[in-house]
C-alpha cells in the first residue's frame, strides 16, 4: 500500500536565500533614498585651528608699511659750471641756511667779469666825456645867444633913430630901408637861436637819458655777472641735513648738474605702498594710526601719488600732533589705515580657509564636537584680524578656519 509522505517543517535553504535578498534589497532601497550621501574625511582636530564666531566692533582699517621719510628735500644744483676747488661741508653733517657748501672756480667766467667791467668803465668814461662836451656847448649856444641878443638891441637903436632922421629927411632912404632890414635879420637870428637852443637841449635831454640808461643796463649786466661770481660758492638754501654730496675735488660740474641734496628734518611724512584693491576707498585725509613702543601717534593722508605699480600705488602721511621721538629716515612701521568708520558686526576670525573657499563657505564644527559641516556663509569688509559676517552663522558657532587643502571635495569632517 501506498503511505502518503508527510512534509518537512522549518527553515530550507531557499527560505535562507530568499531573506537575505530581501534584506540586500532594502539596503538597497534605504542607500538610495533614506541614508545622507555624504563624503566624509577623516582628520586629527589637533591639526587644525578652530576659532570662535563673536560679536563685536568690525574697525575697518588694513596694515601697511610705512618708511619714514624727511617732509621735504631740496637738491642741490650747479647755477654755474666749474671745477671744484674745496669741499668745505661732507655728507651727513648739518648745514645751516647760506652756508658754503663747495667751492667752485671758472676762468672763462671771471674773464667774462674783468670784460664786463672794462667794457663799463669805457662807457662811463665816455658818458662823461660827451657831458662835459654838452656843457661847452651849452656855454658856447649862452654866449652867442647874449651876442645876437645885443645885437638886436643895437640894430634896433640905430633902426629908431634912422627912422627920425628920415622923417626930417637927413638920410637917405636906402639907409633908412638898410637900417631896418639889418634890425629884422638881427631880431630873426635871435629868434633862431633861441628855437636851436631849445632843441639841442631836448636832444642833449634825450642822448643823455638814453646814455644813462645804456650805462645802467651795462652796470645791471655786471652785477649779474658778480652774481654769478657769487653763484660758484654753492650754498645751502635752507636749513637741513646734507644727506648726499656727489662731487670730489678737482672734478668739473657742469652748469645746472646736480651735486647733492639737503633733507629738512622739522618733520617728518610716512611713505607707504598700498595694494590697488584699496584704490577707490583711499583718499586724502584719511586717518592712520602708527604704533611704536606701545604709543600710537595719529597721521593723516596728505597726497596720493598718481599711477600704480606692480599692483600698488603709493600715499604720503604726515603727523597730525605728536611724533615719535628720535626718528631716522628710512624706518620702517606697520601703520593702520582707517577706511572707515566702526560699527558692530558678527566678527569672524580670518584664515588660511579663504584662500580655498573664497569666502563663500566654511565648516561649522557640530555642537559635540566630533565632527564639522559645511555651509554657506556671506562675508563683507575684512581687517587683519576679523572679516566682518553679514549671514550664515551664529553668534557662539565654532568654525575650522586653518587651510583646506588637504580635504578635497568631502563634505564633512571627522575628528579622530
Amino acid at each position: 500500500m501506498d503511505r502518503p509522505i508527510e512534509k518537512k517543517r522549518g527553515i530550507k535553504k531557499k527560505h535562507i536565500y530568499i531573506g537575505v535578498g530581501v534584506i540586500l534589497l532594502l539596503l538597497i532601497i534605504y542607500k538610495a533614498f533614506f541614508a545622507e550621501n555624504i563624503s566624509t574625511f577623516r582628520v586629527d582636530a589637533n591639526q587644525l585651528t578652530i576659532d570662535t564666531v563673536r560679536e563685536g566692533v568690525f574697525y575697518d582699517y588694513i596694515s601697511v608699511m610705512g618708511t619714514v621719510e624727511p617732509i621735504s628735500t631740496i637738491f642741490l644744483d650747479a647755477q654755474e659750471g666749474g671745477r671744484v676747488e674745496k669741499k668745505l661741508v661732507e655728507e651727513g653733517a648739518m648745514v645751516k641756511k647760506g652756508e658754503v657748501i663747495v667751492r667752485l672756480s671758472n676762468p672763462d667766467l671771471m674773464s667774462g667779469i674783468l670784460y664786463s667791467e672794462a667794457q663799463l668803465a669805457e662807457k662811463s668814461n665816455f658818458l662823461r666825456n660827451t657831458r662835459v662836451t654838452m656843457e661847452q656847448e651849452k656855454l658856447q649856444i649862452k654866449r652867442e645867444i647874449l651876442n645876437l641878443e645885443f645885437e638886436v638891441i643895437r640894430k634896433k637903436r640905430i633902426y629908431d633913430q634912422n627912422t627920425v632922421f628920415y622923417k626930417d629927411t637927413l638920410i637917405s632912404k636906402n639907409t633908412f630901408l638898410k637900417s631896418k632890414e639889418d634890425y629884422q635879420f638881427a631880431k630873426r637870428s635871435y629868434e633862431l637861436y633861441l628855437e636851436r637852443q631849445k632843441q639841442d637841449s631836448i636832444y642833449r635831454t634825450i642822448q643823455v637819458q638814453q646814455m644813462k640808461g645804456n650805462l645802467h643796463n651795462m652796470a645791471m649786466n655786471l652785477k649779474l655777472i658778480r652774481q654769478r661770481k657769487e653763484s660758484l660758492n654753492v650754498k645751502a638754501p635752507v636749513d637741513g641735513q646734507l644727506t648726499t654730496l656727489d662731487v670730489e675735488t678737482g672734478q668739473s660740474v657742469p652748469k645746472g648738474g646736480r651735486i647733492g641734496q639737503i633733507d629738512i628734518l622739522t618733520s617728518y611724512k610716512v611713505v607707504a605702498q598700498i595694494d590697488e584693491h584699496y584704490i577707490d576707498k583711499v583718499r586724502v585725509g584719511l586717518m592712520a594710526i602708527l604704533d611704536r613702543n606701545g604709543k600710537e601717534y595719529m597721521l593723516k593722508i596728505r597726497k596720493i601719488l598718481p599711477g600704480v605699480r606692480k599692483g600698488r600705488f603709493e600715499v604720503q602721511m604726515v603727523f597730525t600732533g605728536k611724533k615719535p621721538k628720535n626718528m631716522r629716515t628710512g624706518q620702517t612701521y606697520y601703520i593702520r589705515l582707517q577706511l572707515g568708520n566702526p560699527a558692530k558686526a558678527l566678527l569672524l576670525p580670518r584664515g588660511s580657509f579663504f584662500q580655498n573657499t573664497g569666502g563663500q563657505w566654511i565648516f561649522v564644527v557640530s555642537k559635540d564636537g566630533k565632527s564639522a559641516g559645511k555651509r554657506n556663509i556671506t562675508i563683507g569688509r575684512q581687517n587683519p584680524k576679523y572679516y566682518e559676517l553679514l549671514k550664515g552663522l551664529k553668534p557662539g558657532e565654532r568654525v575650522v578656519v586653518s587651510g583646506y587643502d588637504s580635504f578635497g571635495n568631502n563634505d564633512r569632517l571627522e575628528f579622530k
